[in-house]
């Protein structure tokens, strides 16, 4: 199977579109530990709801769900700490583009999908692409080191998990099933954390981040499902590397919704990796 087949396209760009729209959401919700705790809670009832009414998951998928799981706390983890830390412009798409890098590499050695080399050259110009996206803007780089670590480590647990679950939904016999389980096992971890954080008043302090928390998890899930059903019809990393459109919706979101600085060394920067998303696919 060479690049993505065409109606796939569509859906990992839609999915694109969610993933940006529901980072969005979480980095706007002003407690970061309130806003991920109730993504969490969405992620529990939709998840629990979408395991008990699909197939369940082949046991010869287990191993990879529940590796996913743990990858997709540390993963949830580390985005609020990034989103504590840094400008949404600079934070999301560096942590998207490393994903797209580690990947490239992931599927290749350990899951042993060829990599052509236009497809390689696609991959590299994803990677200087966001790169320029997240070059310091006005802050000394050592003022920004924190947010860029925390930023590189979600990359990294997104590549994990994103290799971890092509493997495993592929052999699952279910998406939903798969996608279901998935999110509802990982949903408590968030609330969890923030009760014990927060004791009793957590409740009365999601009340006004409500609608937009639940909301942002259930983005979430749809997102995420849309891309697990999409690695069944293609290869991870050009389906990897095109999901990383997110980065630049998120750029745009950044740009008009939070006021931050989106100059022309970001927009040559959203052409690069536009023409690696291209080159990717052929």
């Amino acid at each position: 199977m060479s690049g993505i087949p065409a109606a796939v396209v569509p859906v990992v760009l839609f999915a694109a579109l969610l993933h940006a729209t529901w980072n969005a959401m979480a980095h706007a919700v002003p407690d970061r530990l309130i806003g991920f705790a109730l993504i969490g809670t969405a992620y529990l009832v939709a998840g629990g709801a979408m395991a008990a009414l699909a197939p369940l998951p082949a046991g010869r998928s287990w191993v990879y769900l529940l590796a996913s799981v743990l990858l997709h706390v540390l993963y949830n983890l580390l985005l609020m700490r990034s989103f504590m830390l840094g400008d949404f412009g600079q934070v999301y798409p560096l942590a998207r583009g490393t994903a797209v890098a580690v990947v490239a590499v992931l599927a290749t050695v350990a899951v042993g999908e060829a990599m052509p080399a236009i497809r390689l050259v696609g991959v590299i110009l994803v990677c200087v692409g966001l790169a320029a996206l997240v070059a310091p803007l006005g802050r000394t780089a050592a003022a920004e080191l924190p947010a860029v670590v925390a930023a590189l480590g979600t990359g990294v647990m997104i590549a994990g998990y994103t290799t971890v679950d092509g493997v495993g939904v592929r052999g699952s016999g279910s998406v939903l099933g798969y996608t279901g389980w998935l999110f509802m096992l990982q949903g408590a971890a968030l609330p969890i954390v923030a009760f014990a954080r927060r004791g009793r008043g957590l409740v009365r302090q999601a009340r006004p981040y409500l609608l937009a928390g639940l909301a942002g998890g259930v983005l979430s899930l749809a997102a995420y499902g849309l891309v697990l059903w999409a690695q069944t019809k293609a290869p991870l990393a050009p389906v990897a590397a095109l999901r990383e459109t997110s980065s630049l919706m998120g750029a745009i979101i950044a740009a008009v919704v939070f006021k931050e600085s989106f100059g022309r060394r970001r927009v040559l920067a959203a052409v690069v990796v536009t023409a690696g998303v291209v080159l990717t696919n052929l």
